[in-house]
């Protein structure tokens, strides 16, 4: 993955909300899309329970800006039909498949540099380990949502907790490691303020590497 694009970011944010029709209510979804777009992800992958429309409406900005692909997987061709018209006008944006998004992460899609899980689903972990695996060499994210109040059950996946909508989960692969240990771990923590004349929710996040303190936004 290339280096982090603000603009890229900045601009999939405002079409992610622009396309769900929000004025000044952002929700985790465009949090999303300024994610993928910023790290310039060119194949992004979405499994999710039903595939939440919202998700892959957030990819669809991310993938304009960069110019990637978003594939999205569903268990039929019933779920396949509702999701599509879901996006409406924004459905053309999206590749569909069925199938096992595990087998397809180490298999047809293997090298995916965004991947985009629903907590809710049953077999969330098992997606999450799969695409670890089956990440790109250059570098990947790993995103859970949905987290709700489970974040204690996924310690184990070193993915970062975010306290953003229903709850996120971030993981980063590392190209520069080989094995299991190629997610990389950081010792942080989120900050969330409120604009008290806005109400909107501003995210830091506050990394202390080599007892220094950076702040990322």
């Amino acid at each position: 993955m290339a280096n982090w694009s603000p603009e890229n970011a900045k601009r999939a944010y405002l079409q992610a909300l622009k396309m769900a029709k929000r004025d000044k209510e952002p929700d985790v979804a465009e949090f999303i899309s300024a994610l993928a777009a910023g790290n310039n992800a060119q194949l992004m992958m979405v499994a999710g329970a039903g595939v939440a429309g919202s998700a892959t409406l957030a990819l669809a900005a991310a993938a304009h800006q960069t110019g990637g692909r978003v594939v999205c997987v569903c268990c039929d061709q019933i779920e396949t039909r509702a999701l599509r018209k879901d996006l409406g006008v924004y459905g053309d944006r999206v590749e569909f498949v069925v199938g096992d998004v595990r087998r397809l992460l180490l298999g047809d899609y293997k090298g995916a540099d965004f991947v985009l899980v629903d907590c809710d689903i049953t077999n969330a972990r098992e997606v999450f380990l799969a695409a670890f695996k089956g990440a790109n060499k250059d570098g990947a994210l790993v995103v859970g949502y949905n987290v709700k109040h489970r974040a204690s059950r996924w310690r184990q996946l070193r993915a970062s907790f975010l306290p953003i909508g229903e709850g996120l989960l971030v993981a980063k692969i590392d190209p520069n490691v080989k094995g299991n240990d190629r997610v990389v771990q950081r010792r942080s923590r989120w900050i969330v303020q409120v604009d008290n004349c806005t109400g909107e929710e501003h995210i830091f996040r506050v990394t202390p590497p080599h007892k220094k303190v950076q702040i990322e936004v």
